[in-house]
């Protein structure tokens, strides 16, 4: 079965009233036809069944068995960590990691003895090198935000498991259109389902999905007990941007690779970061675990200064300057002062965003006309 076919008849009908669309169940709580007697369902924020249509969706999508749904994607992340580690742990991260799972990382779990460490996972050697016996964890993005940087995941998983660690990916920028982390070994995987997955810019949300039972048990408990939970009309939406994910990822990738190729031959463009180019670091790696290379395309400027960055990002008319990624319309942002201000300077540079760093998230708009606006942006530095 090909991808969009799979994808569209992962959306069940309704099995009451034979519904095409997933019914919005907008209610707190069921009628019970006895105390602890009802249909699977007693209050919402232990399930929904729209909710559930969703969770089981993403769940079949990735190849997991258990599915969950949160009001954020670093909900996600939050319900995922507590549930594989404790005070004395240790979790190895990449460098080049989500300012905002960095900021949770830094001065939320650390302030609960739990050790975080960042690496550059491209490595395979110096990755091995990092575990220790205390590692329960590693965390990965691939591709990586903002710089595009491409985990073998295949190989990690196996150092990690032969470690006796579990392995979590954000697949966010890949989605299961592309690449399927638990087929390649991983335990867990992490979507913010705000980007392709609703793929319009009108939701927040977070999805995440477990292979094994005792996992998924773990993060339904903390779904459950903390309550981050995501609605059932914020669930519909999700189902709803599934529906076309394959269709637009194809274009997104399309329109990517295109623009990815312009600034790569422009004079003013410094390095372009995109797996789609054959002189990206690991553009084998990609080829070999994903089937598309995604709408986003990172680039450093020649002047390389936080001030001509913003001259590019704020002279742009089709890319519009704001924060998150991953709907029809083009998105421009500047990591060192918006997406991953949080993360310290020094460390930003390591992981290889530097001051004028700029992060397109193509959309699905004509890709001439957005060389045009790129090009008349770069006009005015």
């Amino acid at each position: 079965m090909k991808e969009q076919t799979r994808i569209i008849h992962s959306i069940p009908t309704d099995p009451l009233t034979g519904a095409i669309s997933v019914p919005i169940y907008q209610t707190s709580t069921f009628v019970q036809e006895a105390p602890g007697v009802h249909q699977g369902f007693d209050y919402s924020r232990t399930n929904n069944p729209t909710r559930k249509a969703l969770e089981d969706l993403i769940a079949t999508l990735e190849g997991g068995n258990f599915g969950f749904a949160f009001a954020s994607g670093l909900a996600a992340i939050d319900a995922v960590i507590r549930s594989t580690v404790q005070a004395g742990d240790e979790i190895i991260a990449i460098d080049d990691i989500y300012g905002g799972a960095f900021r949770l990382f830094s001065q939320v779990y650390t302030r609960f003895g739990i050790k975080i460490r960042y690496v550059d996972t491209q490595d395979l050697k110096v990755f091995e090198q990092s575990l220790s016996a205390s590692t329960k964890l590693v965390w990965i993005e691939s591709p990586t935000n903002p710089t595009l940087k491409i985990s073998d995941i295949a190989a990690i998983a196996g150092i990690a498991h032969r470690k006796g660690a579990l392995l979590g990916v954000d697949n966010t920028f890949a989605t299961p259109a592309s690449q399927n982390p638990l087929a390649l070994g991983a335990d867990i995987v992490i979507h913010s389902a705000t980007k392709y997955l609703g793929g319009h810019s009108d939701l927040i949300a977070g999805l995440a999905v477990a292979k094994s039972t005792e996992l998924g048990e773990k993060i339904k408990f903390i779904q459950n007990a903390s309550g981050g939970i995501l609605s059932p009309f914020d669930s519909w939406l999700v189902i709803r941007g599934i529906e076309t994910l394959d269709l637009r990822m194809r274009k997104h990738s399309e329109n990517a690779l295109a623009v990815a190729n312009f600034l790569s031959k422009h004079p003013k463009v410094k390095q372009v970061f995109y797996p789609g180019l054959s002189n990206h670091r690991n553009h084998e790696v990609a080829l070999k675990q994903q089937k598309l290379f995604g709408g986003i395309v990172s680039f450093s400027l020649l002047s390389d200064t936080i001030e001509s960055a913003t001259q590019v990002v704020t002279g742009t008319s089709l890319f519009k300057l704001a924060e998150s990624l991953g709907g029809v319309k083009s998105l421009c942002c500047h990591p060192a002062t918006m997406t991953h201000k949080s993360i310290p300077s020094e460390m930003r540079h390591q992981s290889g965003i530097s001051d004028s760093l700029i992060r397109l998230s193509v959309g699905l708009e004509d890709a001439d006309d957005l060389i045009q606006d790129l090009e008349n942006a770069f006009s005015k530095i």
